[in-house]
């Protein structure tokens, strides 16, 4: 029982660090070819984590090769134009101005009751309120309205805007985050004044602390501290 618990342990490591060298991708968008390679390393892992009469070697031969074939394959696809069209495919129009593009659908292999479901969950369920329509090479529908039916923004109001930017958390789980500390451009004696402040002692008394997009910091205690 012990051999085969490390030897789970093992083969779990080993994918998780393929995985991790293969990049980061949603099964959803991964390319078929990326798909195929990931199935295979869990199929790979799965065989010698079962049979014991395989040696671990064999298992650590396959997941490896077949992480240095996605990598080669990943690194042709980024040089090379012709590479990424054999490997990744190329989108295709599928509406264009409200009008369904019948022969791209056909080459797709991809049915109306698909694309419609698609324009659904986007928000579009009148084929008059898409301009274009594309199908990706994950399988995805981009959607892009017409001018009349896209949200109306604030450049359209001609209102000016604060600029924002990304919100960064700086103390969780009690935890100060040094690296977002120096991002957000504060010292630790700004950020326990603000602490006192609110009646805090210090970050382990917080269970989270952000500085959100327009500069205002926002602090919740732990259960039972001070709001």
């Amino acid at each position: 029982m012990l051999i085969t618990f490390a030897r789970t342990v093992i083969l779990y490591a080993l994918v998780v660090t393929t995985m991790r060298v293969m990049g980061k991708r949603q099964i959803g968008e991964l390319e078929p070819y990326e798909l195929a390679i990931t199935i295979m390393i869990a199929e790979l892992a799965a065989v010698p984590m079962q049979d014991r009469q395989i040696p671990l070697v064999h298992g650590f031969i396959s997941i490896i090769t077949l992480s240095f074939i996605q990598v080669c394959l990943s690194t042709l696809s980024l040089k090379l134009h012709w590479a990424r069209q054999i490997l990744d495919g190329s989108p295709s129009i599928i509406v264009r101005s409200g009008r369904i593009m019948e022969d791209e659908m056909r080459r797709a292999r991809y049915n109306l009751n698909e694309l419609l479901e698609q324009l659904r969950l986007k928000g579009y369920a009148n084929l008059a309120d898409v301009e274009i329509a594309v199908l990706e090479t994950s399988g995805e529908l981009s959607v892009i309205p017409t001018s009349q039916s896209r949200p109306v923004t604030p450049a359209d109001l001609g209102l000016d805007t604060q600029h924002e930017r990304l919100p960064i958390p700086l103390i969780m789980d009690g935890r100060l985050m040094e690296n977002n500390l120096i991002e957000a451009g504060l010292t630790r004696d700004a950020l326990q004044q603000e602490l006192a402040a609110n009646g805090l002692m210090s970050p382990k008394d917080v269970f989270f602390a952000m500085l959100d997009s327009v500069g205002k910091l926002h602090i919740q205690p732990r259960s039972g501290g001070r709001k």
